[in-house]
């Protein structure tokens, strides 16, 4: 995810992503491999562009 993308906020609701971190662990076992520690941090970065977007709009 290049930090253009990011000033632009996340297509995807807090929650989705929030399921998709989950989910993603519950496969994994509680153990990740690089390839999913990979898809982990895009959704966690992701994750808190969204939650700042709903911060501004609730504001």
């Amino acid at each position: 995810m290049s930090p253009d993308s990011l000033s632009l906020g996340s297509a995807r609701s807090a929650d989705d992503l929030n399921e998709r971190i989950r989910a993603l662990w519950l496969r994994a076992g509680g153990s990740l491999s690089a390839q999913q520690r990979a898809e982990y941090e895009l959704l966690v970065v992701e994750w808190a562009a969204a939650k700042r977007g709903e911060m501004i709009k609730a504001a």
